[in-house]
């Protein structure tokens, strides 16, 4: 982990909401998870990726989310302030422990991933109670990830939490569809839907898109979150890169293709440029591009929020087309 320098909730730049675990990351690569001897454990969950990544970048971000009074808790929480991610918002649940997450690298473009959040993830106990309702008003970037919605009162607290935003700029939704949060694709449509009204960006793949928008080819997905009311719209498209479209322009930013050690947090070391990007007030196109290489940054390493890259190494990347060596991990 990379400390990160502490900082005053009033320079608050970045506030993230969603959920928290404990990752662990197979050191044998191609085969089956049973077979795996050892492992590598880092804090995980999108959102909090997106913050540390953001963090590494040099922006202040805190997260909004719950963790079970148990040892692994008090991972995250250290670890997160030592990446300069502030914890004053992650409250703890007397009863529900902190995830858990298993990755089987087979192969590792495309991982297997195991939750343990029996009976449920204390993430998804988080009330409207909880909300730091003055905190989201005023950060000037809120995120929001799709899952918020699988159950109450985080459901509750999700909308909430956007209807106190009130449409500021920028309060951007990630899509973010797990299937194993939810009883159907029907219940999700029904839930991450209507989230897109009340937010400023949007971003997701393919399959999100066709759950949220109900079509799947990305100039139709654009288009529809443009109509309503959408600042700026990303659909990722995997190797035919990522559409970006304002009212305005319409991009699609070609992939930068790695060698692949974990596909795991590629997604999320793009948000966290994204909202770096957002706040410096760069062109979408010129946002989306610098994105990729962070994801692609990550994707070339096997972990996500240790290995999230910084301004220099995606600079590297995009001016020699290869990866630096991470020498402080």
């Amino acid at each position: 982990m990379t400390l990160g320098a502490p900082f005053n909730l009033d320079d608050l730049e970045i506030l993230t909401f969603g959920r928290s675990s404990v990752d662990m990351y197979p050191e044998q690569h191609n085969v089956p998870l049973a077979d795996v001897s050892t492992f590598r454990k880092s804090i995980g969950g999108s959102p909090t990726n997106v913050a540390v990544a953001a963090a590494r970048l040099g922006r202040k971000a805190a997260v909004i989310n719950r963790v079970g009074d148990d040892a692994f808790g008090a991972y995250v929480r250290q670890g997160l302030r030592e990446f300069g991610v502030h914890d004053e918002f992650i409250s703890t649940d007397p009863e529900l422990l902190t995830p858990v997450v298993f990755c089987e690298l087979m192969p590792p473009e495309e991982p297997s991933i195991y939750f343990y959040r029996e009976p449920r993830g204390p993430d998804m106990a988080i009330s409207v109670a909880d909300m730091p309702i003055d905190a989201i008003r005023s950060a000037p970037l809120f995120w929001l990830a799709g899952s918020r919605f699988a159950e109450e009162p985080s459901r509750s607290a999700a909308m909430a939490a956007l209807e106190a935003r009130g449409r500021k700029q920028h309060t951007v939704i990630d899509l973010d569809y797990r299937p194993m949060f939810w009883d159907s694709p029907e219940q999700a449509a029904e839930f991450i839907s209507p989230s897109i009204d009340h937010c400023t960006v949007a971003v997701g793949n393919k399959d999100e898109c066709e759950i949220a928008l109900g079509t799947r080819i990305p100039d139709e997905a654009a288009d529809r979150m443009l109509e309503r009311g959408v600042e700026i719209a990303i659909v990722k498209q995997g190797g035919e890169g990522v559409m970006v479209a304002t009212a305005n322009s319409r991009t699609v930013v070609e992939p930068i293709r790695v060698p692949v050690v974990c596909g795991l947090g590629a997604g999320d070391a793009f948000g966290g440029s994204l909202a770096h990007g957002l706040l410096a007030g760069w062109d979408p196109a010129e946002i989306v591009y610098r994105a990729n290489a962070a994801g692609a940054i990550v994707a070339g390493r096997l972990m996500c929020s240790d290995e999230m890259p910084t301004a220099d190494e995606i600079d590297h990347l995009l001016a020699t087309g290869n990866v630096a060596k991470r020498v402080d991990s």
